[in-house]
């Protein structure tokens, strides 16, 4: 039978795709019918019986029998002359059933069939993988490197799927070699044209808040709850937890006997340094924790704007601002609010906004991302410092201090 070497092949794409029967079929038939419509105008007037278990197919086209020279469709009607060749006593207006072979389909439209079915089975296989792996949006997984490019890593999980890890999703101290096992969240996935597109993420706080729950046990089991959590990858990030069991230290259960227990988060982050801190519906305690390691003197809150004024002896500063500003500005990030920091005992200041008519917006930015808002909180800074924790040249900090000094002195 000049069908049974496709049927074959279709029993190949079912033990290799795992296509349950039922679906197989479906497609089978699908690809059929498009390629009887494409030879005969219309497949609706057509009959086909598959089953790819046995390797058999059978089409059978059914029309109409008229009378001699009636013939208007030849798809769904045959003469009574050509019916009477099927079977010598067909009568008009009686119904012919009649098999089609692939032979009579031609070659081009068999291979046609043969690569529909093709593109159909990777179709099904794609959409079975992009439902497959939305489920996984947001969660932990583990994919090797497969290929290294300048913006993206593809990596290849143990089902040959292919994982990508956009240059912004790695932290900027990672660094992978061909081979390698690579940890992330799944973090989006996509159809693009008929293909999954999966994206992973190694810095989003979801990732950090994942990595919590596999390694902690206690968040794991939901006796410690993950409130939120704030990052600026590879350098730092702030964790607010809580515990509804008051008899857990949430905090000390999180970080263990000497850190043993977020000692291998912090490596898989690139050495991230990460403080963990209770959460509370205090709001003046949640901003005072959010500071450490600073010490706060006081604060003021103003919930209807969302800022807090901290005051803090002038050693403290520096500690609550933290490297790069990133402390205050986590502490802002994780609180919802935005926090003014002014030196205990300094009667005097001046807000840089109000010398906006001499410093240029932008460089008044540039101060505010370190947390330095304030003439003093400016010139109480060291000049090389201020150079290298910002984007601004020296001769622009000097002017910007000589503006400044300028104001309390006169």
């Amino acid at each position: 039978m000049e069908n049974l070497a496709l049927i074959d092949s279709f029993s190949e794409f079912k033990d290799d795709k795992l296509i349950d029967r039922v679906t197989l079929m479906a497609i089978l038939e699908e690809v059929f019918r498009s390629t009887l419509k494409r030879k005969f105008g219309s497949d609706d007037n057509f009959d086909i019986i598959i089953n790819p278990d046995k390797g058999d197919l059978e089409i059978w086209r059914n029309r109409v029998v008229v009378a001699d020279g009636e013939v208007e469709d030849d798809n769904a009607e045959i003469s009574l002359t050509e019916a009477r060749k099927i079977e010598e006593d067909f009568e008009v207006g009686e119904d012919v059933s009649e098999e089609v072979k692939l032979i009579d389909l031609g070659r081009r439209s068999v291979l046609a069939l043969r690569q529909n079915l093709i593109s159909k089975i990777h179709e099904h296989d794609n959409t079975n993988i992009y439902k497959q792996f939305k489920e996984l949006e947001g969660e932990l997984y583990t994919a090797e490197v497969h290929h290294i490019r300048h913006r993206a890593i593809i990596l290849l999980d143990d089902e040959g799927n292919e994982v990508i890890l956009p240059k912004d999703r790695q932290i900027p101290s990672d660094f992978f070699r061909k081979g390698e096992n690579v940890r992330g969240i799944i973090e989006s996935v996509e159809l693009k044209g008929n293909k999954p597109s999966i994206i992973m993420s190694r810095t989003a706080p979801l990732f950090l808040e994942k990595l919590f729950e596999s390694e902690i046990p206690e968040v794991f089991d939901g006796l410690i709850t993950v409130k939120k959590v704030v990052r600026i990858p590879g350098e730092k990030a702030k964790v607010a937890v809580d515990s509804y069991d008051d008899r857990i230290d949430p905090v000390g259960a999180c970080v263990g006997m000497k850190g043993s227990r977020i000692h291998g988060i912090v490596r898989e982050l690139g050495n991230e340094n990460i403080d963990v801190i209770n959460y509370t519906n205090n709001l003046n305690l949640f901003v005072t924790r959010a500071l450490s390691p600073a010490r706060i003197t006081s604060l003021k809150i103003d919930e209807e704007n969302k800022t807090a004024q901290v005051y803090l002896k002038p050693e403290e500063v520096s500690k609550a601002i933290g490297r790069g500003g990133h402390n205050i500005r986590l502490a802002g990030q994780l609180t919802g609010y935005e926090i003014d920091v002014y030196r205990e005992g300094v009667e005097e200041d001046v807000e840089l906004t109000e010398f906006s008519d001499e410093i240029e917006g932008w460089i008044i930015e540039e101060f505010a991302k370190i947390g330095l808002d304030t003439a003093r909180s400016i010139l109480e800074q060291d000049v090389e410092d201020l150079v290298r924790r910002t984007d601004l040249e020296e001769e622009t900090i000097l002017d910007v201090t000589r503006i400044l000094k300028e104001e309390f002195e006169d």
